[in-house]
């Protein structure tokens, strides 16, 4: 008897994890069944292939294919330093990608915000793969009906993304101002961590530079993030830039002097217990990239996102 394969769409129970060959078999994250049904689901991995708001090397749009790729290499069971395996307490389905036309890309925003919304509708969480950054914005507004409060957003990057526009644009250097305005986000219970270009005005975001977390220890870190979140819903959001162009060469706006693969993993890590609620990882271009070490670093930083989710304070309180 032949071994079994294609869990991606054989799969039965949404729990668990099955091995199979990282070379062969339909591919989906971390092997994770396909499907457009959220009954029973927790969490919905969906691809945002769109990189229309890039402001520098485009490509974004290829990075939920190269991260799914690359996320077979993990798909083992428990995580090392989580000492568990999250798909034994979350179920979780690869939703597939949002629609985007991209003839009409003033229609962008709107069709992701949709996408979005209708998974939060299903009482499900979402971990969105971009594309490129500007694809958080629609997702935060989803969030924002969804749980009628100012959210605090954790966001790991090298930029600021918060550049004063009066005009809406659609640009994936402004819409963390937008989304401050808007009231999406409570610039004073979030937190910006890894930056390393310059901004005229933070808008009260807490900013923890490059600088700052070369200087201090991983946990210490987390610990200030924790006191300054509190209790409100988190949305985390990766841009993989955050990390060292040696960690992650495949990016549209690489810059030198971020963080380390293990110094993100160790902060991710260490803030077991917040209220996340939602998560995205974008900005990934696999053209750039050299040997798919951007891909994978991706891939087990989403992973650690998932975990994170798993042991969330919500869900001491309520499981689907």
């Amino acid at each position: 008897m032949t071994r079994p394969t294609d869990f991606a769409i054989t799969r039965e129970n949404l729990l668990g994890t099955d091995i199979e060959p990282t070379f062969a078999g339909v591919l989906s994250f971390l092997r994770r069944k396909y499907s457009k049904d959220l009954t029973y689901a927790d969490v919905a991995v969906t691809g945002i292939p769109y990189d229309l708001a890039l402001s520098n090397r485009a490509g974004a749009r290829m990075g939920p294919r190269s991260i799914r790729a690359a996320s077979s290499n993990l798909a083992w069971g428990r995580v090392a330093h989580w000492g568990f395996d999250p798909f034994e307490q979350l179920a979780v389905v690869d939703y597939g990608d949002c629609g985007i036309d991209t003839s009409l890309p003033e229609r962008a925003p709107e069709h992701i915000e949709q996408h979005v919304s209708h998974i939060l509708a299903q009482d499900c969480a979402s971990l969105c793969l971009g594309g490129d950054h500007f694809i958080t914005y629609p997702i935060l507004k989803a969030y924002a009906k969804k749980f009628g409060t100012a959210m605090s957003l954790i966001h790991f990057d090298a930029h600021y993304d918060t550049w004063n526009d009066s005009t809406g644009k659609i640009d994936h250097g402004t819409m963390f101002y937008h989304a401050a305005k808007e009231g999406l986000i409570e610039p004073e219970r979030s937190v910006q961590l890894g930056m390393r270009t310059s901004i005229d005005d933070t808008l009260g975001f807490h900013v923890f530079d490059n600088n700052l977390i070369h200087a201090n220890q991983p946990a210490y870190i987390a610990k200030q993030i924790k006191q300054i979140v509190g209790d409100n819903p988190c949305y985390i959001t990766f841009d993989i830039d955050c990390l060292d162009p040696a960690y992650a060469p495949g990016t549209g706006t690489p810059v030198v002097g971020g963080l380390s693969t293990y110094q993100a993993q160790q902060i991710l890590r260490a803030l077991e217990g917040i209220n996340v609620v939602g998560m995205d990882l974008v900005e990934v271009s696999p053209a750039y990239d050299s040997a798919e070490i951007t891909s994978l670093a991706a891939a087990s930083l989403a992973l650690d996102l998932l975990c994170l989710y798993a042991k969330a304070s919500h869900r001491n309180t309520h499981n689907k």
